[in-house]
């Protein structure tokens, strides 16, 4: 096809100067936003389907453009697509591609719509489909958690307050912990989804059109359940971006908090798990260094998430209604976004996937630090109608007592016992069981074997 007016840029006829060759590098998103071609296409389809229902368009005009659109689609796929930076973004280049295919009726495409509203179709398109792929990731995530608690159930180690030890309780309960917080994960980006249904495509520019054209067709086509409700306000929206950055933000804290835990856990300090060689890194100058770097990026890139979710909200802070130039860098912040959290969530799968913990060191470490004092002041409360004050106050002088003697709790005799509490009989010594202390926690949500069983089991169908 011969060179025409086509092969500029669309506002030549009304801007009579050459853009400038900086502004033609900044103002161009096609790098970022070729991303989006599957979802271009698939929202250009669907309008000009509705164009010719509508009578905007003929049959043949129709078949023509869907000829042209199917063609490109093959072409970028095959990689035999040239994208050119002097026609800004997705939209423009496939256009403009269109033209060279099938002449002068590619012009007809744009009709009644905007790339203020297109962009914000395709994105939403985008983001629906890579909302569930995190979903879906989250739920293996979720299954190897689940799949390494039912193997420690009966796996005893401490419980941290402060780091410090607190009480005993079971290395299931602890992963467990996890499965919550990434079920609420999973739940928020579920909730997301309700926003990424309605459809912005004919809105237009900011106006909505005089075309008689049917969102709700539209709306049909692309999977959407309705079409949005004011043009102003869905041209100049990015809320379901922020609700995507904050709920891929706190996915993130999540995997970071892990993280943090394993790598504790992982140091000599406290060798309460190991990891395999698969998973670590050494030192270029200590050569029995074993580092979990794996666990330090994870942690890492939170950072990375936060500062994207702050950069979407400056952008958005002071912006008046409607489009502006500044909201070109949704899309930048949307994908480096996800391909950071789909990563780290398949990181952290393969990380957990190679660990073992060392029961014994788990179970050593437990027996220290009187875990078990909380139990005792439990008891005195049960068995001799003591205020909990009352009995935590004997506790104390129990334990500052074992402290000085230097020993556990469970190496007193009843003897010593009765000095600082007369009524103690010999069953107390039960109290400073740490499977005993595990078990009898079964208040709904609690540490005994048995709830985290059914927990276990609870998830298993969730999933």
């Amino acid at each position: 096809m011969s060179k025409n007016k086509n092969n500029q840029a669309i506002w030549n006829t009304r801007v009579k100067k050459n853009t400038s060759a900086l502004f033609k590098k900044v103002g161009s998103s096609i790098d970022i936003d070729k991303r989006l071609y599957k979802e271009d296409i698939m929202g250009s389809e669907a309008h000009v389907e509705m164009l010719f229902k509508q009578k905007i368009v003929s049959f043949k005009i129709k078949n023509k453009i869907i000829y042209g659109l199917k063609k490109i689609e093959k072409e970028i796929a095959k990689n035999k697509f040239e994208f050119n930076k002097e026609y800004e973004d997705i939209h423009m280049n496939i256009e403009k591609r269109l033209f060279q295919i099938i002449g002068e009726d590619a012009g007809f495409i744009h009709t009644a719509r905007s790339r203020n509203d297109q962009v914000i179709t395709d994105l939403k398109i985008w983001m629906k489909n890579s909302t569930k792929e995190l979903n879906s990731q989250i739920n293996k995530l979720i299954k190897s958690i689940l799949r390494i608690a039912e193997k420690n159930v009966e796996t005893i180690m401490p419980g941290f307050t402060h780091l410090k030890n607190a009480q005993p309780i079971s290395f299931g309960h602890y992963l467990m912990a996890y499965v919550e917080m990434f079920v609420r994960d999973k739940l928020r980006f579920e909730n997301n989804m309700q926003n990424l249904y309605e459809n912005p495509l004919g809105a237009s520019a900011l106006a909505g059109t005089s075309f008689n054209i049917d969102r709700n067709y539209t709306s049909k086509k692309l999977g959407f359940k309705n079409p949005t409700n004011n043009s102003i306000d869905t041209v100049s929206d990015r809320d379901f971006v922020l609700d995507f950055l904050y709920t891929s933000s706190v996915c993130s804290m999540h995997i970071s908090r892990i993280s943090e835990d394993l790598i504790i856990w992982n140091s000599d300090g406290f060798n309460l798990i190991q990891l395999s060689d698969k998973i670590i890194t050494g030192s270029s100058i200590m050569p029995q260094k074993k580092n979990p770097d794996l666990l330090e990026y994870l942690r890492g890139k939170t950072g990375s998430l936060y500062g994207n979710l702050f950069s979407m909200l400056t952008i958005l802070k002071g912006l008046p209604l409607s489009y502006f130039k500044d909201l070109q860098d949704d899309k930048k912040i949307i994908f480096e976004n996800f391909d950071t959290l789909i990563n780290c969530l398949k990181i952290l799968d393969e990380v957990l996937n190679n660990l073992s913990p060392n029961k014994k060191r788990m179970l050593e470490l437990a027996e220290k630090g009187y875990t078990t004092a909380t139990d005792l002041a439990d008891y005195l409360v049960r068995n001799h109608s003591m205020t909990f004050r009352n009995a935590y106050q004997k506790t104390a002088a129990i334990i500052n007592y074992a402290e000085k003697k230097k020993k556990r709790l469970k190496d007193l005799d009843i003897i010593e016992l009765k000095k600082i509490e007369p009524q103690l009989k010999e069953e107390v010594m039960k109290v400073f069981s740490l499977k005993n202390s595990i078990n009898s926690k079964k208040s709904y949500g609690g540490t005994s074997f048995d709830n985290i069983k059914k927990m276990i089991l609870k998830y298993k169908k969730y999933l």
